[in-house]
């Protein structure tokens, strides 16, 4: 299993969201044309969980196939709420709006967190100023009042270089994207729009990747696959007294306050209806649960309680 989940990191670095999502159907499809097809949509932070999870499930289910997309959590609701898709990766919890479009089409659905992500601030391995920043630096950087005006490392903190502030982000269909506006500038979808914008966030770490005077931000999994090409910045806030925190595996719990809970959300009437579905989910949850061999941390996030993910078994 961690080969097979490693060759997923792998492809997915090297092609990018976009190809992947387009490449993505497993090889069963093609042994099987009659197989059934569960549809999935949304985050790419979740996105490489549950890609390594439709693969496992796949190698022992060769009747079944599993598209995964990638349209950002905002993207994949929209297809969920259409009955597009069965199964939604979302990077933050479901919109009130959201909710409204599931309610009017009828879509009912379980809400099941899967694992613990940090929001991962990089920078390019060149930049050696700005590898610890504080929560109020980065809403100088960030907040909708710095467009236009705060265009150099300087304006963050006079010891920086007098150099281009070249920023790089998730569009705003990304889960990441509101959640790290309503973390860092105090209101969701409040952000400056003079950045480099992509929902896939592979283009990110490449424009990261090839300006020394870049920053961006994205889940955890791009930063731990990429850490010869971006370095990670050291936050520190009041939540965490002042002390500037990497993010790491290990340090999540203290990693505040972009660390963030991560989720799928599947339609009820798919799983009552549809066994392989349910039994896509039931595998999904029991493998988080594995002790050797745990796609959640092999893919580079933090797995929950065995209590949590019991619970989320106890909804099926």
């Amino acid at each position: 299993m961690v080969t097979s989940v490693k060759k997923i990191a792998t492809k997915f670095k090297v092609l990018g969201a976009t190809a992947v999502a387009a490449t993505v159907a497993l090889s069963a499809v093609v042994a099987n044309a009659q197989s059934d097809l569960i549809s999935i949509d949304g985050s790419s932070t979740v996105f490489p969980i549950t890609e390594a999870m439709a693969e496992e499930f796949g190698a022992s289910n060769p009747n079944v196939s599993i598209s995964v997309g990638v349209s950002g959590t905002g993207g994949g609701f929209k297809k969920f709420c259409a009955g597009e898709t069965v199964i939604s990766n979302a990077s933050r919890p479901i919109k009130d709006s959201e909710k409204e479009l599931c309610a009017a089409a009828g879509i009912e659905y379980e809400i099941i967190p899967v694992a613990t992500d940090a929001i991962t601030v990089v920078i390019n391995p060149n930049n050696d100023w700005a590898t610890s920043l504080t929560t109020d630096q980065l809403a100088r950087m960030w907040e909708p009042a710095a467009e236009g005006s705060i265009t150099t490392w300087d304006q963050i903190d006079p010891s920086f270089p007098s150099e281009p502030l070249n920023l790089y982000g998730p569009g705003t269909d990304s889960g990441t994207f509101d959640y790290f506006t309503d973390e860092i500038n105090g209101e969701e979808g409040a952000s400056r729009a003079d950045y480099t914008a992509s929902e896939d966030d592979n283009v990110l770490v490449l424009g990261v990747s090839r300006d020394t005077n870049a920053l961006g931000y994205f889940g955890m999994s791009y930063y731990l696959e990429n850490r010869e090409r971006v370095q990670s910045v050291a936050i520190a806030s009041e939540a965490t007294g002042g002390q500037a925190v990497a993010p790491t595996p290990e340090t999540i719990e203290d990693y505040k306050p972009l660390a963030r809970p991560i989720f799928i959300y599947v339609n009820k009437a798919a799983m009552a209806s549809r066994p392989e579905v349910k039994s896509f989910v039931e595998f999904y949850l029991n493998m988080s649960m594995a002790e050797q061999d745990n796609i959640i941390s092999e893919v580079g996030y933090v797995p929950l309680s065995t209590d949590e993910y019991m619970a989320s078994l106890g909804l099926l």
